[in-house]
């Protein structure tokens, strides 16, 4: 069992990289401080779970490294009275990170999996305002557009032409971009009257999103 006291450090370490990496917004950082990792990351790797990493699990996935994560929510600029909606649920963290800034977050990944181990976190944890369900990302979610917020954490070639179309006007969505896993940008685009804005962030690197239910699933 660990030591709660070396845990505890282990955490403020983990802000600090948090702060260290750019991840300044307090809401942010505040969301994440409550919001523990360890439960999202399981086995072999749960001793490592307040390292800036990106680290395994399930289904070939990944669950991101915190200060990316940090940055992404960041970006976002989530206020209490959104709906947003997260394109890829992996761990479930970066969705429950979610929770603690919006009024509601539905999220969807196209592995069965992988979102039913994230309910269960849910449930564990009381975030009553998350919905995930398992379903093809790509297309997002149009019984429940348009969204406020729309964060993609796998990387399309382009922004996927469905959830620029599931966007509110004045809405913002973060998405990786890139054709291999080792070019990619983060963008983030908004959304006004007569198109939408890009500005390419920083660089990247993502599981693809790809179309379709997970044969695994």
């Amino acid at each position: 069992m660990t030591d709660p006291a070396a845990l505890a450090q282990r955490k403020m370490q983990f802000l600090f990289a948090l702060r260290s990496k750019g991840v300044t917004d307090q809401a942010v950082l505040t969301a994440m401080e409550r919001i523990d990792r360890g439960p999202f990351v399981r086995g072999l790797f749960s001793e490592r779970a307040y390292e800036d990493t990106p680290l395994p699990i399930a289904c070939g996935q990944t669950i991101s490294q915190p200060s990316v994560v940090g940055l992404m929510t960041q970006a976002l600029d989530v206020s209490p009275r959104d709906k947003v909606l997260e394109v890829g649920t992996g761990s479930g963290y970066q969705a429950a990170i979610l929770s603690q800034l919006a009024r509601r977050v539905y999220t969807v990944d196209r592995h069965k999996r992988l979102v039913r181990e994230a309910r269960a976190i849910f449930e564990a944890m009381d975030l009553a305002n998350i919905t995930a369900f398992s379903s093809d990302g790509s297309f997002g979610l149009p019984d429940q557009a348009p969204f406020d917020r729309i964060i993609v954490t796998a990387a399309a070639e382009d922004p996927p032409g469905p959830l620029l179309q599931q966007l509110k006007v004045g809405g913002i969505m973060v998405v990786p971009v890139g054709q291999s896993d080792s070019v990619q940008s983060l963008i983030r685009v908004r959304r006004h009257e007569a198109g939408f804005d890009y500005d390419e962030m920083r660089p990247v690197r993502f599981v693809p999103l790809v179309e379709g239910l997970a044969p695994d699933s």
